[in-house]
């Protein structure tokens, strides 16, 4: 895991080292050229100092051994009259001027001029202007050197008070109850530290919303399932005390119709726990136009069965991107609100059209259909429509999870659910993606 203050610190230290770096060599190139403006100007200060006569004879030569700064004179006829070093290695004449003379043993500054009667040449090693402009830069830069330890350390330290706020956050968030989901405080955060306080008091509140989401859909289907279990172990009493075959046959029948529809109940609430907005993983392109084909094809046995008349009146090529299991959960749900609720010999139309260069879904029954008043209410969970005169004709129960999971797996994928009236007296429900 990487961690932030050791980031910091690497960079800033290394940020740091190369600007030292960079003065450095700034300083030692401003020193080089200073040494050299000094020494050049010693050099013509100590030849402008020697004797203008010529001299009569050699002077000899002197080893010091010290090649600071070497001499030679010649005179007029360009003898050799002197030379203070005789193992320098040097030309054996002279140019007037300064000049840069490269040898086996380094480069040389050399300076020529003529004193009367007379021709000098002074050199002296470049090497030891280097040397002294290093010394300069070295003495400059070495007390920041000796402080780059105390500066790691209060970077280390300055960047860790920094970071104090996230640890307070994360402190406070270690430390909070599962159920304690209220905002964190934002007061004496610092303006960096208030987006991630803002985002966690966001998730924070989704996921209040969330859990009271959970808890409500959890009572409700407490709720929900008790009436029919209740319903199935009565019945199983009944069955238990039949004391004939035609009683127990009764009973059976209407065991069986008890555990279907708690099976469809729980069919129902598996399927709305799993319209949740975690599909959009699975989302892919899905050809609309053969999964309506197969859910029609699906429910019309059942159709059949109950004695209504389903069938596609028009249907075109359509796709979309999303979650075919979901898409086909949609389908079935309108699908087996229709057929359920439309009485015997009614019928029920489906259709998919492009409209607006989008799919459109319509499926259209001669049911009873739902009063306008409560349509924006039967999206709501386990919420169904007062049985009236039509409506108690139908053969099985609802739980009212249909049209709420039908909503749902619409909002994930962008499509929009309207109900109206069917030309045929019943309910027009369209899917508009």
């Amino acid at each position: 895991m990487r961690s932030i203050r050791r980031q910091l610190l690497f960079w800033l230290l290394a940020l740091v080292v190369a600007g030292v770096g960079l003065a450095g060599w700034l300083i030692y190139r401003q020193a080089l050229a200073e040494a050299n403006e000094l020494f050049d100007y010693q050099l013509q200060e100590i030849a402008a100092a020697l004797p203008s006569e010529p001299f009569n004879a050699i002077l000899g030569s002197r080893d010091t051994g010290d090649e600071g700064i070497v001499l030679q004179i010649w005179n007029r006829n360009g003898v050799l009259m002197y030379y203070s070093h005789p193992r320098a290695p040097l030309a054996p004449r002279a140019e007037l001027g300064f000049s840069t003379e490269r040898t086996d043993r380094g480069d040389w500054r050399v300076y020529g001029a003529i004193v009367g009667d007379n021709v000098v040449q002074l050199a002296q090693p470049v090497s030891v202007r280097n040397r002294l402009a290093a010394n300069v830069a070295l003495r400059t830069l070495w007390p920041l050197i000796v402080l780059l330890p105390f500066l790691g350390l209060a970077v280390w330290i300055v960047v860790g008070r920094g970071l104090a706020p996230l640890t307070r956050v994360a402190r406070a968030l270690d430390t909070r109850h599962p159920e304690g989901l209220d905002p964190l405080p934002e007061s004496g955060v610092p303006r960096e530290v208030t987006p991630l306080v803002h985002a966690l008091n966001a998730l924070l509140a989704r996921l209040e919303q969330a859990l009271d989401t959970q808890k409500a859909f959890v009572a409700d289907a407490a709720h929900e399932l008790r009436t029919p279990l209740a319903a199935v172990q009565i019945q199983a009493q009944l069955v238990a005390r039949a004391k004939d075959d035609d009683a127990r046959r009764d009973a059976l029948t209407d065991l069986q119709a008890g555990v279907t529809r708690a099976t469809r109940l729980a069919e129902q609430l598996l399927a709305l726990a799993r319209s949740e907005p975690d599909s959009r993983a699975r989302a892919r392109d899905v050809d609309l136009h053969a999964l309506l084909e197969d859910c029609v094809a699906a429910y019309a046995p059942l159709a059949q069965q109950r004695g209504v008349d389903l069938g596609i009146e028009e249907s075109t090529a359509a796709m979309v991107h999303g979650d075919p299991d979901a898409l086909r959960v949609m389908l079935n749900n309108l699908l087996d609100n229709a057929t359920k609720y439309t009485p015997d010999g009614g019928r029920v139309d489906v259709s998919l059209r492009i409209d607006g260069g989008r799919p459109l879904v319509t499926i259209a029954d001669s049911g009873p259909g739902i009063p306008v008043d409560e349509r924006p209410r039967v999206f709501d969970r386990f919420y169904r429509v007062g049985a009236g005169a039509t409506r108690a004709r139908t053969d099985v129960s609802g739980s009212g999870l249909g049209l709420a999971i039908v909503r749902r797996v619409a909002a994930q994928h962008d499509a929009t659910v309207t109900l109206g009236d069917s030309s045929a007296g019943g309910l027009r429900v369209e899917v508009r993606f």
